[in-house]
């Protein structure tokens, strides 16, 4: 077996940039303080804790204040920013 090291500019990289989480990104930025809240239904608690992850990840990365609440029976979360 050869190992030999390359730059990593030579490596192509075809991973695929999107998740199924891309548009929950984009709506989050959409909020305003005050407005309409972001509506998701969900199918099982892991699911429920990526989103939850993705909005507090993005809280961290924009200094910003999204809150949410959960419909447990209605596998609803909601997202909103107070006045």
């Amino acid at each position: 077996m050869k190992v030999k090291l390359v730059p990593r500019s030579k490596v192509r990289v075809s991973r695929k940039s999107s998740s199924k989480y891309s548009k929950l990104k984009e709506k989050l930025g959409d909020l305003k303080p005050g407005g309409d809240a972001l509506q998701i239904k969900y199918s099982d608690k892991k699911e429920l804790n990526s989103i939850r992850n993705i909005a507090y990840t993005y809280n961290k990365e924009n200094n910003t204040k999204i809150r949410s609440n959960s419909d447990s029976s209605k596998n609803l979360i909601y997202f909103y920013i107070d006045k």
